[in-house]
Order: structure tokens, then sequence, then C-alpha cells
């Protein structure tokens, strides 16, 4: 079996929202959405920082779906729009999706999107990878950790692209993975364990 996970670096974290923008182009996310995203600890706003000058600090939290072990968002869903697939994503199948919004109300990591309107590209047409289906009014999207990609074999788009190299993917079941040394090593920890979703997605400095 396998179980797709990340780890993320904070402390190589610089907010640069690469990985925010590389995910937008490779998934063709429409205008104003982002299903990945750099929040500014403590503050809310982009790059804001903690503390009173001269004594500032500032860290970076990137987050999307957590593709949870035990998902709240799939135990809300009333059609089986929401699904674990065979490697351990979170996904969503979009035909099925009657856009109740269950999930979104349930997910306590607030990483979905609903299309309130038909999704509009800039410039004017679906970008990114051609086997990525089209959203379309009416639905909830998310991070379907490059399903696309990395059902070739391939990284999500999200880990390429970081210049930081603050991002690791890999198997979580393999203890020979590095996504699973890195958790065993780093003391990696997941956001909001006390939930009980049991995040596939583990931070560590």
């Amino acid at each position: 079996m396998t179980k797709y996970g990340m780890a993320i670096n904070k402390t190589r974290c610089i907010g640069c929202q690469t990985c925010a923008y590389a995910c937008k182009m490779q998934n063709s996310v429409a205008k104003n959405v982002r299903w990945n995203r750099v929040l500014s600890e403590g503050c809310d706003v982009v790059d804001g920082a903690v503390g009173q000058y001269p004594n500032l600090s500032r860290t970076y939290l990137p987050l999307a779906c957590q593709h949870c072990e035990n998902p709240a968002c799939m135990k809300v869903c009333p059609t089986g729009a929401t699904y674990k697939d065979e490697m351990g994503r979170v996904e969503i199948d979009y035909e099925k999706c009657i856009g109740c919004r269950m999930c979104m109300a349930a997910c306590p990591y607030n990483a979905r999107s609903f299309n309130w309107e038909e999704p509009v590209h800039e410039p004017g047409f679906a970008y990114g990878d051609k086997d990525v289906p089209e959203r379309t009014k009416g639905v909830a999207e998310k991070c379907t950790m490059c399903k696309e990609r990395t059902d070739r074999g391939e990284e999500p788009r999200c880990v390429q692209c970081c210049p930081m190299g603050a991002r690791v993917f890999g198997d979580l079941d393999d203890p020979n993975s590095e996504v699973s040394k890195v958790i065993a090593t780093r003391h990696a920890s997941q956001l909001l364990e006390e939930q009980g979703t049991h995040p596939q997605v583990y931070y560590f400095e």
C-alpha cells in the first residue's frame, strides 16, 4: 500500500508564494481562488510581522488540504463526492458534488473553496496540466496533491518549484522514504492534532 504525504520545513519557508502560484498554474485554478496559501503566522495580512519595532519576527505557514487519514470532510459528504483514493489522497468527484458545502463547514483547516460563479481564468482560458479536470459553478474544490502528476510518479508542483527545498513528498507507509525519515528524525508535527483528523501533511523546523 502507498500513503502519500508531505513534510514542510517552516524554517526554510521564506513566504515567496511560489508554491501557491505553481499550484494555480498546474491545476488551472481560477482567478481569486487559491488551493495553496502561505499565511503569516500571528497576522491577518500577507508578510505581516509580530512584535514591536525593532523587536519583530515573522514566520510563515504554508497551508492547503491536509489529506487527512481520518478526514472530517468525507464523513459529512452526503453523496460520496469526497473520498480517499488508493494512494491515501483526499479527492473530490466533481460529478457527484451537489454544492452543499458540508465539507467546507467540517474542514478544520479551511482548505476548500467554492465556485459561486463560473470560474474565470486569466488570460481567458484554462491553463495547466491537460489531464486536470475542469471545475464548474456549484462545486467545491481544493488541493489534490497534484493527482495527475503523482499518478505519473512525479512530485506535486509545489514541491518541485519551491526555491528553498522546503517541501518533501513521498510514501508515509515506506519507512525508508525521505518523507518518513524527515518525520521520524525532525520531530515533525501535525496541525490541530486534537481534532483527530490525522493529517498526512507534517511541519518541522
